[in-house]
């Protein structure tokens, strides 16, 4: 048994803010995971020997392969850090569970529908209705900068800026980057803008804070039933999805989208390139060496 796991982990967890920029979201899902490890190792965290980790395996078995592949990643960072901090000389983590992950494919909208949804937002938008206004702002904030939820109920009043044709966002992981604006998308919040409290801290304000996920959840949804598109294919996530394959299939570097979805890793963004391979097998055909070649 070791008492000072509670410890480490606390000090593991300040590193993991301090220097790596961890969001406080993360930092919970870690703490708990160890808190599950520790138990399942019975209050041996940082003690622990390859054995006991390799019996890991065995009683996670009925848990999901998502949740032991994220237990695993949770121990291995650990057990990387006591090794880095000279608590450990040897790093047991190779012997824990390895599940292969199938990564879903993203739900995909087609242009003719997103196009259907502007429409029938823009036409009441143009009328002056303000809650109108609002939804205009939303999707076009979504769709035309790829945001994700989160960031774009949490912009600030003033984020959007006249002649200013990007955002600088804080993301996953308090990474900044650089989104761009669409003239369409400028030209919506200047409208919606109108009617914003000036005192309020908000772009999109509700209430005494902000919009909040479901409810931004449930306006897309409307703005797509209203387009006749099933609820259950939409979501603000899908119109980033559509935002990223829309992207692609126009010619749009992997680096340069990877970039503007914020995505740590090019292997997330990858996931994108199942929707266009049409374009793919074409450009091939047209561009290869030896497309032309009889045979």
């Amino acid at each position: 048994m070791s008492a000072d796991d509670p410890a480490l982990v606390d000090r593991f967890l300040d590193m993991l803010s301090a220097e790596a920029g961890v969001s406080p979201n993360t930092l919970a899902a870690y703490r708990n995971d160890l808190a599950k490890a520790r138990e399942a190792l019975h209050g041996n965290l940082s003690g622990a020997k390859r054995e006991a980790l390799a019996r890991l395996g065995a009683q996670w078995a009925d848990l999901a392969a998502s949740t032991v592949a994220r237990r695993s990643s949770a121990l291995r960072r650990f057990y990387g850090f006591l090794v880095d901090d000279g608590i450990r000389q040897d790093d047991p983590s190779s012997a824990l569970p390895q599940p292969k992950l199938q990564r879903p494919l993203p739900k995909v909208l087609s242009v003719a529908e997103v196009e259907a949804m502007f429409e029938g937002v823009s036409a009441r938008a143009a009328s002056g209705e303000a809650l109108a206004q609002r939804n205009l702002a939303l999707l076009e904030l979504l769709y035309g900068s790829g945001l994700r939820a989160s960031e774009v109920i949490s912009l600030p009043r003033g984020a959007v800026r006249d002649g200013q044709p990007f955002l600088i966002l804080r993301g996953k992981g308090a990474k900044e980057r650089l989104v761009p604006v669409s003239g369409r998308a400028e030209a919506a919040v200047r409208e919606w803008i109108a009617n914003v409290p000036k005192a309020s801290l908000w772009l999109f304000p509700s209430g005494k804070t902000h919009l909040s996920r479901m409810r931004l959840y449930q306006l897309v949804r409307a703005m797509a039933a209203d387009a006749g598109i099933a609820r259950d294919r939409i979501s603000p996530h899908v119109l980033r999805h559509a935002f990223a394959t829309h992207l692609l299939s126009g010619g749009a570097d992997l680096r340069v989208l990877q970039s503007l979805l914020g995505h740590a890793d090019i292997a997330t963004t990858q996931i994108y390139t199942h929707v266009d391979a049409a374009r793919l097998v074409q450009l091939v055909n047209e561009r290869h060496p030896l497309a032309d070649r009889s045979r």
